[in-house]
């Protein structure tokens, strides 16, 4: 049992953001069908890297596509051609959401923007995610994540403070503008279906735009700067609102550590063994004396190991951990026990879905697929394509 088992979804996306919403309908359960390119499919399948196969070369596809595309059936199919834009207008009539990422407006030339869509399928949840979105000043440019980290603000607060060493903005290590736009899509879609569903009976369009979400998933650091007008920056590890809220240096590697409250620091300096001081007694003040109470922390904590510390803290309900590579990540109990790292049904390695539903829990249907693996399945299955027809499809290269 799943959550979404009667669900259609035309994944007509590329890179990652759309992959990402699409693959989180197929966890859930629906029947997700990625619409490809012939030839290339997915950009996406020529980034990251590759499994080394037993001769030493790289074989089968990129830790990117793996990324992103589960739970998905794949079929090559020529919009540019007239009877392929058919094929996919058919498709669609029988689909409860269609998404896409082609730049604002590419797909009406081929009757496949929402207008034209919904006429033959009113119930239709189109979604379609770009970097600016569908208007504005910057509609018709191109963007990446790096762009909408940096448009975004995010890199004005992310990477080592000024007068530091190294001082300067730093890119957020994954594609976070994508996963951000990627979720919400993921949400609005499943909004639109349940609208769609218990209140109007028709579909609609969704217009998002990486930029835009990039900009809300700032939430509070945002918030900080609209109330105060104070503009937030750079700070390393620390946190711009809480203190201390950061990595220190013990006697042999960084730990991160997190006070949510008063009593939490009264504890922390009793295991550190630091004396109580008036200034440093509430978080406002604490803030105010930085300066001085950081210091005098990062001395404490050099005198024992990192994991010494931990179970201390913990002990006393203090948060802390260690600034762990993905190794470390694979070996830590709690990943192992929560099985964080999953395989696909070809055995090939995953990183699971975080959801845990109580009754209709996540599966892993279906290893990423090849480009155009599923063509003919598919093509059988939603508009009862003979093979006979299909091999004509391929003969005019209209699938593949």
């Amino acid at each position: 049992m799943s959550a979404l088992p009667k669900i259609r979804v035309l994944d007509m996306t590329r890179v990652f953001a759309g992959p990402w919403a699409a693959q989180m309908l197929g966890d859930f359960g629906a029947e997700v069908v990625k619409i490809e390119q012939p030839g290339g499919g997915d950009d996406v399948r020529r980034m990251g890297f590759r499994k080394t196969g037993a001769d030493g070369k790289p074989v089968g596809e990129t830790s990117s596509f793996l990324a992103m595309n589960r739970n998905k059936r794949s079929i090559a199919l020529d919009i540019a051609k007239p009877e392929g834009a058919a094929l996919l207008r058919a498709m669609a009539a029988k689909a409860d959401v269609f998404i896409e990422n082609f730049k604002t407006g590419g797909l009406r030339k081929y009757g496949l923007d929402y207008a034209s869509l919904a006429e033959v399928n009113p119930k239709l949840v189109y979604c379609s995610i770009t970097g600016f979105g569908q208007s504005g000043p910057y509609a018709a440019l191109p963007g990446y994540d790096p762009i909408f980290q940096a448009m975004s603000g995010l890199m004005s607060v992310t990477g080592v403070a000024d007068g530091e060493p190294g001082a300067g903005p730093a890119v957020v290590g994954y594609s976070v503008s994508d996963i951000n736009a990627g979720m919400y899509a993921t949400v609005a879609i499943l909004a639109a279906l349940h609208h769609r569903d218990t209140v109007s009976g028709k579909g609609q369009h969704i217009d998002l735009a990486l930029l835009d979400a990039q900009v809300a998933a700032h939430s509070h650091i945002a918030m900080n700067h609209l109330v105060s007008g104070r503009m937030p920056v750079r700070a390393g590890t620390a946190s711009q609102i809480n203190t201390p809220w950061q990595a220190f240096s013990t006697a042999d590697r960084p730990l991160m550590v997190a006070v949510g409250n008063d009593r939490q620091f009264a504890n922390l300096c009793q295991v550190l063994d630091v004396p109580a001081d008036p200034r440093f007694a509430t978080n406002p003040q604490r803030m105010a004396n930085r300066d001085v109470l950081l210091p005098i922390l990062q001395e404490a904590f050099r005198k024992r190991r990192a994991q010494e510390w931990m179970d201390a803290l913990n002990a006393v309900g203090v948060s802390s951990g260690p600034i762990n590579d993905f190794a470390a990540v694979a070996e830590d109990p709690q990943i192992r026990h929560r099985e964080v790292f999953a395989q696909t049904p070809d055995g090939a390695p995953t990183i699971a879905n975080p959801v845990r539903f109580s009754d209709t829990p996540v599966a892993y249907r279906r290893a990423p697929p090849a480009l155009g693996q599923h063509t003919a399945e598919v093509l059988s299955e939603w508009l009862g394509t003979e093979a006979a027809e299909s091999e004509r499809l391929a003969q005019a290269g209209i699938v593949a």
